[in-house]
């Protein structure tokens, strides 16, 4: 029998929390191992998210950050380095370009971006508007219903 590991859809998609079921695009994702940069995608209170991704190499010039229409996108351009003399033996840094795209939930708005120590922290929030916020119905008694019509129509 054949199993399904739909891990790598639940790890770029923001806000679902309940929707999982949503097929997200897996380009990019090999043998079920995301591609660079690596993330976390934590969530920091009731409606608050952050997606921390580890950029080491880039500075805050050679990042862009991106919002549109549910999806969340996050480049990085790495510069060829002119003038460098040094011959590398060994990389292990990468610092190739990428684009990684997030889809976001409905209502789901980017608050920040800050880069410290190799991390880019995107902040983001939840805010659903007061008109589809579920909202509670009084339940009138029979007898008291029947008494207020009694009441109007007199």
């Amino acid at each position: 029998m054949r199993t399904f590991d739909l891990t790598p859809l639940y790890r770029s998609t923001v806000g679902f929390d309940r929707l999982f079921s949503l097929l997200d695009q897996t380009a990019g994702v090999e043998n079920g191992v995301p591609g660079y940069p690596p993330y976390n995608i934590e969530r920091t209170g009731e409606n608050a998210y952050r997606i921390t991704m580890a950029v080491a190499g880039f500075s805050d010039k050679e990042l862009s950050i991106e919002s549109r229409q549910n999806a969340l996108t996050v480049k990085g351009e790495k510069k060829a380095e002119e003038g460098q003399n040094a011959e590398v033996l060994y990389r292990g840094i990468a610092g190739r370009s990428f684009e990684r795209r997030f889809q976001l939930a409905d209502h789901v708005e980017v608050r920040g971006a800050s880069l410290e120590n190799g991390l880019l922290h995107v902040d983001l929030v939840r805010e659903i508007p007061e008109a589809m916020k579920p909202r509670q119905i009084a339940i009138a008694n029979a007898n008291e219903a029947g008494k207020q019509i009694e009441q109007q129509a007199a």
